[in-house]
């Protein structure tokens, strides 16, 4: 079975766990002020890379918090995970993510 490390308990089961998507993602501020497109964008549209990639994650059956993982859609093998608000730990050959804005 695959372990998952949550940042505030530990090495657990991955059936604790649920996937949330793209991490990094920063919800618009204004949105009153959002067109359709630009809303549109922002609920709807991922980044879907092969490879290593910045996602949220939620231990649902532990803790409940979110968290951030760095995890290789290839091999499912978690680089990192760490506490959202904290820095982004380096990876060797993997370039830090950017946080995205929808406007």
């Amino acid at each position: 079975m695959l372990q998952i490390e949550c940042p505030w308990c530990g090495l657990r089961a991955e059936s604790e766990f649920n996937c949330g998507g793209e991490g990094g993602i920063v919800r618009p501020l204004k949105t009153d002020t959002l067109t359709d497109e630009q809303w549109g964008d922002y609920v709807f549209m991922r980044k879907n890379p092969k490879g290593v990639r910045h996602e949220q994650w939620r231990h649902s059956s532990g803790c409940g918090r979110w968290f951030n993982a760095l995890r290789d859609t290839v091999s499912y093998r978690f680089h990192a995970t760490w506490r959202i608000g904290d820095p982004e730990p380096a990876i060797e050959g993997h370039q830090p993510s950017t946080t995205r804005s929808a406007a």
